[in-house]
């Protein structure tokens, strides 16, 4: 997918999303079908000094909802008894943390967050939110679990067929 770096209006919209004001955005990595921000990329290091480990976060509000219910209804617990259980899947999800790491490391490196991703890569699932940002913002075939969440949601949600306007 391709960033675009994130605009006035970009931010506008993402303190409406977020409901409070936005911190070290750097860029647009994702749009629903409105053209608002579905996942955004954050600086490694907040303006405030503070790291920051998680480079792709889930924006969209009906986003952002979808996946909390598929979080209630226990699909990390489901997916991290996969991981455990599927040597190829395991390996898929280790070169998911790779990628995650040298995406955010090509942004700037921060050592005290050096080796640390996000959503619980490389060995649990801990979060499906940081899990299908990344895979929204490195395309199909990069993050399995993320993609495997995506699969979940398109009968409810997908960036091509989003309805959510800022109001």
């Amino acid at each position: 997918m391709t960033t675009r770096h994130a605009d006035q209006t970009d931010i506008d919209t993402l303190t409406l999303q977020l409901g409070r004001p936005v911190r070290g955005v750097r860029a647009v990595a994702c749009r629903c079908a409105p053209g608002h921000p579905a996942v955004v990329e954050t600086e490694p290091r907040l303006p405030d000094g503070t790291p920051f480990p998680t480079l792709f976060y889930l924006t969209c509000p009906h986003a952002v909802a979808e996946v909390s219910t598929l979080e209630s209804r226990g699909v990390m617990r489901e997916l991290s008894a996969e991981l455990d259980a599927d040597d190829g899947l395991a390996a898929g999800y280790r070169a998911a943390h790779h990628d995650y790491l040298d995406r955010r490391e090509r942004v700037a490196v921060v050592d005290e967050i050096r080796g640390v991703s996000a959503g619980g890569m490389p060995t649990r699932v801990k979060c499906l939110h940081v899990l299908v940002a990344h895979s929204l913002a490195a395309g199909p075939g990069v993050n399995p679990l993320g993609d495997r969440a995506l699969d979940l949601l398109a009968p409810v949600w997908r960036p091509a067929t989003c309805t959510w306007e800022p109001r």
